[in-house]
């Protein structure tokens, strides 16, 4: 079994790196959502009465979408940047900071606003006003967690360590895209109370 277990591995993390890259970003994106779902019930705090589905299925595309740039950027990155030194682990955290981060920001918020029916424009506004608060939480988490990744994490694992970590920036994000949203739920006394 262990045997077993290890070809799937060497697979997943070998040959079909790319889509299990793919796939864990589409997977922890809607994982990230339900986490923050389970949050704004619990708060009684949500824009419907029980899971949306819907919603976690946009993210799990939008998610799905980004699997494979994450996949070229890294694998670029560390072509352009090979070095494990302090001043080359520098370089790349400001090359995702400066490039991949508002990119792949604005193709959430595009991607998630356009699978809910917003306009391009409509889309557009929300990215504009909330990136700032984003970026600013980016800032917090990503160059502490990429220096571990660029200093400590293999080559082929880095996609998915990055994705451990993302399950709590896809809970913030999955927030900041959808608090306008929320409503809360407590009960309005009636008039005969």
């Amino acid at each position: 079994m262990f045997r077993s277990v290890q070809r799937v591995w060497s697979k997943l993390f070998g040959k079909y790196l790319w889509a299990t890259n793919t796939l864990s970003c589409g997977g922890l994106l809607a994982a990230g959502d339900g986490i923050q779902q389970y949050i704004e019930h619990a708060r009684g705090v949500n824009a419907t009465p029980g899971y949306d589905w819907r919603r976690t299925g946009r993210l799990f595309l939008v998610g799905l979408s980004q699997g494979p740039p994450h996949h070229i950027f890294y694998i670029w990155l560390d072509k352009v940047l090979p070095q494990k030194n302090a001043k080359t682990v520098f370089k790349k955290i400001m090359a995702d900071q400066i490039v991949a981060a508002p990119f792949f920001a604005v193709t959430f918020f595009l991607g998630a606003g356009l699978l809910e029916g917003k306009t391009l424009k409509g889309a557009w506004l929300e990215f504009k006003e909330k990136f700032p608060a984003v970026y600013a939480f980016d800032w917090c988490i990503w160059p502490p967690t990429q220096t571990i990744n660029f200093y400590f994490v293999p080559i082929r694992y880095r996609v998915l360590y990055i994705n451990g970590v993302t399950v709590i920036w896809d809970v913030f994000l999955s927030y900041m895209k959808h608090k306008d949203q929320a409503v809360t739920n407590e009960r309005v006394p009636s008039k005969s109370s």
